[in-house]
């Protein structure tokens, strides 16, 4: 009932002025009211206790109301305002039923309740649908309804103290649909699942996500392919595929991709591919499209679209929201590619690991149990994979215990350095035989994500037949190296042997020129027949000279090595042929490097110069001028020796039987064909090489390799 104010009563100012005072903004409100055109009159005649009750909502920080009378005459404080948006400041005075409408259904029962029969109204987050920024939006209030009674104890209005909780109940529902997605997505295997899933998960929150679809893009990144959808959408908005290059589609995936940020949409012609039921009794009239980027790349591999609720503000939270499910959808489809590509690799890794030519197996623990084992090493220990793998390795090979294997095994696994074995013999036993095999192979230490030693990983060759046909070369070159020696031993005795009977020939030729007459021996015949044998003599005598030579160089070879300087010896070597050179016009150019020195014997060094230089000037061309060039080349590996000429040169089609003996490259001179022999003999002796190049009628180039 309004209060009656007597006519001819004026209200001091003063006491409204007390009763709003320091009361902000709706204190000052309150007091600009005219209240005396309100039903209530004005406040100098209001009930004590209402004022009582005006002044601590007024001074008081925490959001509260008053409904005054059965009409519920509306008042608030400052805190309160956010709570009525559009409503402030109309609702100071107004009626509570015409003020809140649209939740009057909802609370006209509990407000009935404490009018009549004066019982208080408690409530912990409880929704309640506002209008309060011209739609119903969803909020969330704890507050307590409590009665106030006038002096005859009766119910004369209500006070409320309440809170605001929708930021807290909204978050709370958020964080658990992002806990669960995370839970679940942690078991998807494939993209496929990860797509479905997500939007399964997600449409248990419709509140939020009214509607969701997850599209992918293939490798190209020109479609994106739908993989998951929830909610009630149909019809042209859910392609199965967006084509990217597109700027009609469906939806604007193209330019979310090329601007790789979120873009929001109004969906003002939703009404017909939506279908509203409890879950979602509004029809959502914006989505959000946002990227799906790879996290550790930010290249965009999807797009995760959603309904925006129609009954909540689209905020920081709300889009703080998307980007976490967008980014957790993300995670979780490079996870997946990421199992994929090691699952991908593994096998890839496996498939090298059973094909490597080379045996490899992996041994756990000081038992070495037989972790993996490629084809390869099975066929060393002559077994069969399925029969070694999870065993300890002495369980089927145990005869390799009393073989030192096992200890060379402890030894890396004690202290970490790896072993490495070459030629390694070990004996097998298969079927009651024994059969040695022999291997090449390395133990290294297999380490843990602390560093401690797990096992051993091998790697082994199998080498038996290589060592089998060495071992049978080695027989056969003992053989040869007797075979040679008696060689040399029949050469040098034969050399030797020989010398005599050529010394006795000559003196019976010398003799027989003695006792020939004058006129006889004088004759041209004679003199001729005389002269041939005589060279047959010398011939015979430099032919067993030359046998002496090679034989001691066979025997000699590895003594008298001593720093020798190439450029001493070939200026002795050229100042020994000086009369040749000059009598057939060749000229000698030398090209001699700085430090030109090499470990070698003095007398075998100038024997290669001496026969080099005297082949060169020996088989000139006749038509040019003989030109030689000598020089040197220092290498990190060798000291390279060239004689270089322009002379008759040689056939290289028979370059292997050059520097056999007895073998003349030309036959208009004299010679025994054994020079380049006893080159080649010298210079392998030492461990270096030789080789030519040649054209016929081109020259010569011949290169010694002296190793340092």
């Amino acid at each position: 009932m309004p209060l009656l104010i007597p006519p001819d009563t004026t209200p001091p100012l003063t006491d409204t002025l007390q009763l709003f005072r320091r009361g902000g903004e709706m204190g000052d409100l309150m007091s600009a009211y005219d209240w005396d055109a309100h039903p209530l009159g004005n406040p100098v005649y209001w009930p004590e206790n209402l004022k009582a009750n005006i002044r601590l909502m007024l001074n008081s920080g925490f959001p509260m109301f008053i409904w005054w009378t059965k009409e519920l005459y509306m008042f608030n404080n400052d805190a309160y305002i956010p709570a009525l948006g559009k409503k402030h400041p109309q609702a100071l005075g107004s009626v509570a039923p015409e003020m809140w409408a649209e939740i009057w259904d909802q609370i006209e029962g509990i407000v009935a309740d404490i009018l009549q029969h004066g019982n208080k109204f408690y409530a912990e987050n409880l929704l309640i649908l506002l209008d309060r920024k011209g739609y119903l939006e969803e909020t969330y209030w704890t507050f307590s309804y409590s009665p106030i009674f006038d002096d005859d104890d009766a119910v004369a209005g209500i006070f409320c103290a309440c809170h605001e909780t929708t930021a807290l109940v909204l978050g709370q529902r958020r964080l658990k649909s992002l806990n669960d997605l995370s839970e679940e997505l942690n078991q998807a295997q494939s993209l496929e699942q990860v797509g479905q899933k997500s939007c399964d998960i997600l449409h248990e929150n419709l509140n939020d996500l009214p509607f969701s679809l997850l599209y992918l893009n293939n490798e190209t990144g020109t479609e994106a392919h739908l993989v998951g959808r929830s909610g009630n959408i149909k019809g042209a908005y859910i392609p199965d595929v967006v084509n990217l290059r597109e700027q009609d589609a469906p939806w604007p995936l193209a330019q979310v991709q090329e601007e790789k940020k979120r873009l929001v949409i109004d969906l003002s012609d939703l009404a017909g591919h939506f279908d509203c039921d409890d879950g979602v009794p509004v029809i959502p009239r914006q989505a959000v499209i946002l990227p799906v980027k790879r996290p550790d790349q930010g290249h965009v591999i999807g797009f995760f679209i959603s309904g925006i609720s129609a009954r909540q503000e689209y905020n920081e939270a709300y889009e703080g929201y998307h980007n976490l499910v967008a980014g957790q959808i993300a995670t979780s489809i490079a996870s997946v590619q990421n199992r994929q590509n090691i699952i991908r690799q593994k096998q890839y890794l496996n498939e090298i690991f059973q094909q490597a030519p080379v045996g490899i197996t992996m041994l756990r623990g000081r038992e070495y149990v037989v972790e993996i084992a490629n084809q390869s090493v099975c066929e060393i220990w002559r077994v069969n994979q399925q029969d070694v793998l999870g065993k300890p390795i002495l369980d089927f090979i145990p005869e390799a215990a009393d073989q030192g294997f096992i200890a060379l095994l402890d030894g890396v696994m004690s202290t970490g350095v790896p072993f490495v074995a070459n030629e390694l013999p070990l004996v097998l036993e298969r079927n009651g035989v024994l059969e040695t095999v022999y291997l090449n192979f390395v133990y290294h230490p297999l380490r843990d994500a602390q560093g401690f030693i797990t096992g051993i990983i091998a790697v082994a060759i199998d080498i038996s037949e290589q060592v089998a046909a060495r071992q049978k070369i080695e027989v056969i070159n003992r053989e040869l190296l007797a075979t040679n020696a008696d060689l040399d031993n029949f050469v040098y005795s034969a050399s030797h042997d020989l010398k005599a009977p050529i010394s006795n020939i000559e003196g019976l030729v010398h003799a027989l020129q003695d006792f020939l007459p004058d006129d006889t021996s004088t004759s041209n015949d004679v003199q001729l027949f005389l002269m041939h044998i005589e060279n047959s003599i010398e011939r015979f005598k430099r032919v067993v000279t030359d046998l002496t030579q090679v034989t001691k160089i066979q025997r000699e070879a590895g003594e008298d090595i001593a720093l020798v300087d190439v450029a001493d010896v070939i200026s002795e070597v050229c100042l020994d042929f000086a009369p040749t050179i000059a009598a057939i016009g060749a000229q000698v150019e030398t090209d001699i490097s700085p430090d030109s020195l090499v470990q070698f014997s003095a007398k075998n060094l100038r024997s290669i110069v001496y026969n080099l230089l005297s082949n060169a000037l020996k088989y000139y061309a006749p038509d040019r001028t003989p030109q030689i060039k000598i020089s040197t080349a220092v290498t990190p590996e060798n000291l390279v020796l060239t004689v270089a000429d322009n002379g008759l040169g040689i056939d290289q089609a028979g370059e292997s039987k050059i520097f056999s003996m007895f073998k003349r490259l030309h036959d208009h001179v004299e010679g025994s064909g054994i020079g380049l022999y006893i080159v080649k003999r010298i210079v392998e002796n030492a461990g270096g090489r030789i080789e030519v190049e040649s054209k016929v009628s081109k020259g010569a180039t011949f290169r010694v390799y002296f190793k340092h």
